[in-house]
């Protein structure tokens, strides 16, 4: 855990507000709970914690990483080697984190079939428009991600 003098601004803004917020400051982001998801069961080196993610870019995941581990959820164990080695898993704190995202995977999985099942999300991303497309419904289109910063 990271002692006073290093915690992140947000986390610091978010305890003077309430617990959600400071849960939020720490695993809000756009691949944190993903990363946790990932290294909830095995360590894992860079490339392989990138291909597991998805599409996310290397500056991304890297600042994500630094994140969590500044954060005391994620821990980056280096190796003397040539060439180095990087490889990242949970801390105790990051482990506690299991029940927590099992929930929100179950609960996310059951959303997108209700949407599926009001049809209101085709079942596939649209291949042609992209990935950063959705069909929802007959006809219809939606962007997200990065697309919808546009």
């Amino acid at each position: 855990m990271a002692t006073t003098d290093e915690v992140r601004a947000p986390i610091l803004r978010a305890i003077r507000s309430c617990p959600v917020e400071v849960s939020i400051a720490v695993l809000g982001g756009a691949w944190k709970m993903t990363i946790v998801k990932y290294l909830l069961d095995e360590r894992l080196r860079y490339g392989e914690l990138r291909r597991k993610v998805g599409e996310v870019t290397p500056r991304v995941l890297t600042r994500q990483l630094r994140e969590l581990e500044q954060d005391g959820i994620v821990h980056r164990h280096a190796y003397a080697e040539v060439p180095p080695r990087v490889e990242y898993s949970l801390t105790a704190t990051g482990r506690e984190l299991r029940g927590f995202v099992s929930e929100l995977n179950r609960w996310g999985a059951e959303y997108v079939e209700g949407l599926r099942a009001t049809s209101a999300v085709d079942q596939e991303v649209v291949t042609g428009g992209g990935p950063d497309r959705l069909t929802l419904g007959p006809g219809r289109e939606a962007e997200y991600g990065r697309a919808r910063n546009k």
